[in-house]
């Protein structure tokens, strides 16, 4: 740790406690050369970054997840409650996982296999915007993709 006073890099740590208002760990060091002592507080990086469609990074925001699956499931009967619940579920799930980095498109996977579990009719609402149809035909294929795979569940 780089002294703040004589940028020396060498310093020993004094003291150490959780700061638990802040969900670091709080540490008094004293810097090896100039003697002076200083506080640091360190915290665990669990930050996740999304690579977009166009190559760009941004960081992953919750609110944004939360917001498009919401859009999909409106006027089903999934609550908000419900898609914050999932959409915490999928980022505490690529945490648990070590993922620093995921693409739009795999986050996208992501969502589209759990919709399709819970609502058939958000699952498709997402889908028209995350997988960009370009016609009818292409929702209607994506329909009839989920009436086979009913028919063969209903059939076992």
């Amino acid at each position: 740790m780089r002294c703040p006073f004589c940028s020396h890099e060498e310093s020993k740590v004094t003291d150490s406690r959780d700061a638990l208002e802040t969900n670091a760990i709080r540490r008094r060091r004293e810097c090896c050369q100039c003697m002076k002592r200083f506080t640091t507080f360190e915290t665990v990086d669990l930050s996740l970054q999304v690579k977009k469609r166009d190559g760009t990074f941004e960081d992953f925001q919750q609110e944004k997840l939360i917001s498009g699956i919401d859009a999909a499931c409106r006027h089903t009967r999934i609550s908000h409650d419900q898609v914050r619940a999932l959409a915490y579920k999928i980022k505490a799930d690529l945490i648990a996982k070590a993922i620093r980095e995921i693409s739009s498109q795999e986050l996208g996977d992501i969502v589209i296999r759990q919709l399709k579990e819970i609502d058939v009719v958000a699952y498709i609402r997402f889908a028209c915007v995350y997988k960009r149809f370009k016609d009818v035909r292409e929702l209607l294929q994506a329909i009839q993709e989920l009436e086979n795979k009913e028919t063969i569940h209903a059939a076992e």
